[in-house]
């Protein structure tokens, strides 16, 4: 077999990755300076230099792995071992998670967070979590106990992340001096920087920063752990907040939808579950631009029903006879006021829709209050992780929020006004806050009655 050749230049905190064998590593960094790619590079080569390696490479959630790191591995790292057949991709099994399988008996196993349970019942050497900032600290001390596999002198787990607020666990984490940081920059990616200047991509990518504001800019562009001032929504805490799925028994729960509608901003829809206790599950959102309201409608009858038996490709789309719902109709479909493009949702969908309740500082308090833990330890809204039906790609390449998760990190009242004379938040990147809004305010404010004067 003819020798394979694979060059990796390793810069700044990809170096400094590549020599440390601290147990744990975070490498921490704005957003495009090759992170990930210097982590799985250490990965691929531990794994071609020493047999019986075994590696595990995570994400929050199996999809999202599958999305975005599994697709950087195959093309950027490991494409050279897999055409020569150094190593092969085997899909899983019911007794074995899937893993990239090399040819001298080393492996790395790949999954998500929410299907751990074949995951976690072996051992390691090596672990690598990308986008780390949406795991528990409960997670990673459980990952701890599975680095003992000895293959190599030294078990490491590795995590790479954009910055969040400097009180996340995994700041603190670092603080405690129970974690090594190594922070990246955009100069360490031969892609971006090379020969002393930028090259055009790295260029084009920091003009697409520089669009950024507030703290998602401080992250995003220059890598720092900086809390958005002034948080609207600061009691949203996603180790609470976010979940991984509905709970078992939801299939009846009440059905609620929102819509705020948009072309050159994003049109947002947002389908949630409420429980018997009357808590709130955000477990759908189409977050878009660019497309017409004809379209979403298509779009969202797609997810929520099928042709009747017998039917198939004869069913007709108008024909509402012709379907059956795969889940709970909504009870009610509460978009923002916008007439026409209500009256043409509902000539698409065949669904009716309700103004929203429009008043922003009661919405705002009716959201607030749901966030908090009540006394029974429990909160009224949760977010399933993974509810964005498709990320917009054009949102993605300028690093602007795509959902809701990515939209109350950077929601913020205006700087400088103090808190009792606040009235509205920062109309910026709002969107999924609106549309929630009018969710929860239609649950929890009703419709106020009108008021008639007789003269």
């Amino acid at each position: 077999m003819a020798e394979t050749v694979v060059r990796y230049e390793f810069r700044g905190a990809a170096l400094e990755l590549f020599r440390t064998k601290a147990t744990e590593v975070l490498v921490s960094g704005a957003a495009g300076t090759g992170k990930s790619v210097g982590a799985l590079a250490k990965i691929h080569l531990a794994c071609l230099q020493t047999p019986g390696v075994r590696a595990l490479l995570l994400r929050k959630t199996h999809a999202s792995l599958t999305a975005s790191t599994l697709v950087t591995f195959r093309q950027k790292v490991a494409a050279e071992a897999l055409s020569s057949k150094l190593m092969h991709y085997y899909g899983g099994s019911a007794v074995e998670p899937a893993a990239f399988r090399y040819a001298n008996g080393s492996a790395v196993v790949v999954g998500g967070l929410d299907r751990a349970s074949r995951l976690l019942s072996t051992e390691y050497d090596l672990c690598l979590i990308d986008e780390a900032i949406e795991v528990s600290d409960e997670d990673l001390d459980t990952i701890i106990t599975r680095l003992r596999n000895g293959r190599l002198s030294y078990q490491q787990l590795m995590m790479c992340t954009n910055p969040g607020a400097p009180t996340h666990h995994l700041k603190q984490r670092v603080d405690s001096g129970r974690c090594k940081i190594l922070y990246s920059r955009h100069e360490d990616n031969p892609r971006m920087y090379q020969n002393g200047q930028w090259t055009e991509y790295g260029s084009s990518y920091l003009e697409r920063l520089e669009s950024l504001t507030g703290a998602r800019y401080q992250r995003m562009r220059w890598g720092k752990w900086v809390a958005a001032e002034g948080l609207v929504y600061d009691g949203f805490d996603p180790a609470i907040h976010l979940v991984d799925r509905l709970p078992k028994g939801s299939e009846n729960w009440t059905r609620w939808w929102g819509i705020d509608f948009g072309y050159s901003n994003p049109f947002v829809l947002q389908c949630w579950a409420e429980d018997p206790d009357g808590g709130l599950w955000l477990y759908r959102e189409i977050y878009k631009t660019k497309t017409l309201v004809e379209d979403h409608a298509a779009k969202i009858l797609s997810l929520v029903r099928k042709p009747r038996e017998g039917l198939g490709r004869k069913a007709d789309p108008k024909q509402q006879a012709d379907w059956e719902w795969t889940e709970p109709r909504p009870k009610a479909v509460i978009c923002d006021h916008d007439a026409e493009d209500r009256a043409t949702f509902e000539r698409h969908s065949g669904i009716t829709t309700k103004a929203a309740h429009k008043t922003i500082s009661d919405g705002v308090q009716a959201v607030q209050a749901r966030l908090k833990i009540q006394a029974n330890g429990k909160t009224r809204i949760h977010v399933v992780r993974n509810s964005l039906v498709e990320a917009d790609p054009e949102l993605v390449e300028v690093k602007k929020p795509t959902c809701f998760a990515d939209e109350i990190a950077g929601y913020v009242w205006p700087v400088g006004v103090k808190p009792d004379k606040r009235e509205a938040p920062v109309k910026d990147d709002d969107h999924s806050m609106d549309t929630a809004r009018y969710v929860v305010a239609h649950r929890d404010l009703g419709t106020r009655p009108g008021i008639r004067i007789i003269r």
